[in-house]
């Protein structure tokens, strides 16, 4: 083989996009927000309800403080803030006991324009989110998401940006951005909004459930946004991490987490022409290969990458896998303190993204820059996880997750890490935009609150060490 191609697959390595962290029944909840004055109390009904039908309906009553300033910040967009992994948990299954005996907490109310008088009014609408900007914050952190459905002032780009302003959501760039251009939805380079996974090559790709983060770094919260919805399917899915950690067995939460986790974040499948080459030649050009790759790689990342030659791809061709540091797979959320699944086996499992296409078709991967873009999960130690266990976590997943089918206009606010999040296969032309953030106005305040008082369920904070 040539120099020609080894500079070839170093380039490939450097520009491929590196999306460690991100690519991917159900117990649900239901809130209806009243107010027609900047000074009225913000009344929520949350409605608990399995698959079939309510179970039990409570009322609480929160009041709107006083509008914040809707002026933002004209400094450069920071990077992606560094992923807040928490203290360790000294005992993960005690934690998880407790959490089981704890009632289980609301996740993703809904706020309606129509509920709240205010459809086809874009300024009072506005006025509304800058006035309860303090209590919607609230409700996405101790919701894990906030649904908001009917509004006319999102369904373009400058109505969306003009409603995260007034909640004092500060943005920051996408976390691929050291990595990878993802393109944004009006082609501006400069965008804070960027596209939600909306090309007609990935539209049978269904994309699993995900907190969002590469390598070092995880935004804090998100906004998705529907500006068109697919004709047929397209689903935005949303998953209450703290849920999944309840649910799953706790045998199988003391291994993943005593053990931790790690993905491989791509696949190199360009290197089956050395198995022709003579065997005394082999592994001294195997060995510059992958040291020639681990520096185009790591000089674009912010996290160390360890390859490992193996065979892998459609053929089964030699290839270069890229592995991430391990990681914990529950972390105890930096605001309240919550046990909550940070953990992207659902949508980096190769086992399991097989098994999905049996229901919708290949992903796609057979050829070119998309064949990088493989991902998979072991154990931290680099074992493998078994396809029971593999199942399990797939199982508790799907009863958890929620298909939000959004109209133009509709917005999901979530916390990136209690909310969980994906995509169904869809038909037609998608067009659903997202804007990441660093943290919002008030973010300290709420730590003092949640933390001062030992974590919204009384079931975390206490059980972790101090160290």
């Amino acid at each position: 083989m040539t120099k020609y191609t080894l500079a070839a697959s170093a380039i490939l390595l450097a520009s491929s996009a590196v999306h460690a962290f991100a690519p991917q029944s159900a117990v649900t909840f239901s809130t209806v927000v009243k107010s027609s004055a900047a000074a009225a109390p913000i009344s929520t009904t949350t409605a608990s309800a399995t698959t079939t039908a309510a179970t039990t309906t409570t009322t609480t009553s929160l009041y709107a403080a006083t509008a914040p300033s809707s002026s933002s910040s004209t400094t450069e967009t920071p990077l992606s803030p560094l992923t807040i992994w928490g203290p360790p948990i000294e005992d993960v299954t005690a934690v998880q006991e407790k959490y089981q005996q704890a009632p289980k907490p609301d996740f993703a109310p809904t706020v309606s324009a129509k509920d709240l008088n205010l459809v086809g009014d874009k300024e009072a609408q506005l006025q509304y989110f800058a006035d309860n900007a303090m209590q919607i914050k609230t409700l996405m952190v101790e919701n894990g998401a906030v649904v908001f459905r009917d509004f006319d002032l999102m369904k373009e780009q400058e109505g969306f940006v003009q409603f995260y302003t007034a909640l004092g959501m500060n943005t920051c760039l996408d976390p691929l951005h050291s990595v990878s251009a993802r393109p944004t939805v009006d082609g501006t380079k400069n965008s804070p909004v960027y596209e939600a996974v909306n090309k007609e090559s990935r539209k049978n790709f269904f994309i699993g459930m995900h907190n969002e983060f590469v390598g070092t770094r995880a935004p804090r919260a998100a906004a998705f946004v529907c500006f068109k919805a697919a004709e047929t399917g397209g689903e935005f899915l949303i998953a209450d991490g703290r849920a999944i950690f309840r649910d799953l067995k706790p045998s199988l939460v003391e291994k993943l987490y005593q053990r931790s986790i790690r993905y491989s974040v791509m696949e190199l499948p360009f290197f089956g022409w050395l198995d022709n080459l003579p065997n005394p030649l082999q592994q001294p050009l195997m060995n510059v290969i992958r040291g020639l790759a681990s520096a185009a790689i790591n000089s674009k990342v912010d996290f160390s990458v360890d390859l490992q030659w193996g065979e892998g791809g459609y053929d089964n061709v030699k290839m270069l896998q890229a592995r991430a540091p391990k990681q914990p797979p529950i972390v105890v959320h930096p605001v309240t303190g919550d046990p909550t699944w940070f953990c992207n086996v659902h949508s980096h499992s190769s086992k399991l993204r097989k098994d999905r296409e049996q229901m919708y078709g290949a992903e796609r991967f057979e050829d070119g820059a998309s064949q990088i873009n493989k991902s998979d999960m072991f154990f931290g130690d680099d074992g493998d996880i078994s396809d029971e266990d593999l199942q399990h976590m797939d199982e508790v997943t799907m009863k958890n997750v929620q298909f939000v089918k959004m109209t133009e206009g509709d917005v999901v606010l979530l916390d990136n890490y209690k909310c969980m999040h994906g995509r169904n296969v869809f038909d037609g032309t998608r067009k659903h935009g997202v804007a990441w953030f660093g943290g919002w106005e008030g973010e300290e305040d709420m730590k003092n609150k949640y933390l001062g008082s030992n974590s919204a369920t009384g079931v975390a904070a206490a059980a972790v060490s101090k160290a």
